[in-house]
């Protein structure tokens, strides 16, 4: 399991793990982002994902992706700038791990950027956010 306090997050509901060793199979400057627990449990069960291709640019704080649950329709929102470098298939073939390890096999999508965010938060901000 991922240590909570190692991740950055976003007042979207989205979690940042920042990893810049190139052994660990992410580019340098590269970024794993999924969706808090928090946003998995609002959402209720996820049946459906739609993560943008390999190759697409993206944006902070722009719509990248959906995310279709039994009670609504929720948007994956970027949190940083860049390339995406890898999408989770399996997520995509079984969205049901965003509910079940959403801070492991529930991670979404890799990004190569050139910057992180300076804005993005702490756990212990995060909680602040979500009142937990």
């Amino acid at each position: 399991m991922t240590d909570l306090n190692d991740l950055k997050y976003t007042s979207d509901h989205e979690w940042v793990l920042i990893d810049e060793d190139p052994a660990e199979g992410v580019d340098a400057g590269g970024v794993v982002v999924g969706i808090t627990a928090y946003a998995a449990d609002k959402l209720g069960d996820v049946v459906f994902l739609e993560l943008p291709e390999v190759g697409t640019a993206v944006a902070a704080g722009e719509v990248v992706g959906e995310i279709e649950s039994t009670k609504s329709v929720g948007e994956l929102i970027s949190p940083v700038d860049g390339t995406v470098t890898e999408v989770n298939e399996r997520a995509v073939e079984e969205p049901e791990l965003l509910n079940s390890d959403p801070f492991g096999d529930g991670w979404l999508i890799k990004v190569t950027v050139a910057e992180v965010p300076a804005d993005l938060l702490s756990l212990e901000q995060y909680r602040e956010v979500t009142g937990e």
